[in-house]
């Protein structure tokens, strides 16, 4: 199982599934949503998340149609987006190692012009193949 939570710690989760694949996201609303260059993100199934405190304080916005971006209220952390039955987990907010390791950079067309991408993993353009979006349904 992981767990993660918010800066100031008043939202807690945890996930008892498998993650998807990690990847370094460069759209312009992930940008925006972290202040950062890229969000690391692996998705997990809604149903295997869950909020364990502070759902009360966690706020939900709509960036996009059926992508909702959720915050902590109190501090701000960015924590997750939820697109249908996908939790895509900011992986900053997990409180140990989840035991994977990025595998691909996303959005790469529409990366900061201030940040150079100087490693060797997979890049895309634009959306990436399905493969990179879901956690596998292979056992461990």
């Amino acid at each position: 199982m992981l767990t993660g939570q918010c800066l100031c710690g008043n939202v807690r989760f945890e996930i008892d599934g498998r993650l998807g694949p990690v990847v370094y996201c460069h759209c312009s609303m992930c940008r925006r949503a972290t202040g950062t260059a890229f969000a690391t993100n692996a998705s997990v199934r809604a149903s295997e998340f869950r909020i364990v405190a502070g759902f009360d304080l966690i706020s939900e916005y709509e960036s996009s149609p059926s992508n909702l971006r959720a915050f902590c209220s109190r501090c701000g952390s960015p924590l997750y987006c939820r697109w249908f039955e996908l939790i895509r987990i900011r992986l900053g907010t997990l409180n140990d190692d989840p035991g994977e390791r990025p595998i691909a950079h996303l959005w790469v067309g529409s990366k900061a012009p201030w940040h150079e991408i100087t490693d060797s993993l997979e890049q895309f353009e634009g959306a990436p193949p399905a493969r990179y979006a879901a956690p596998s349904a292979a056992p461990d």
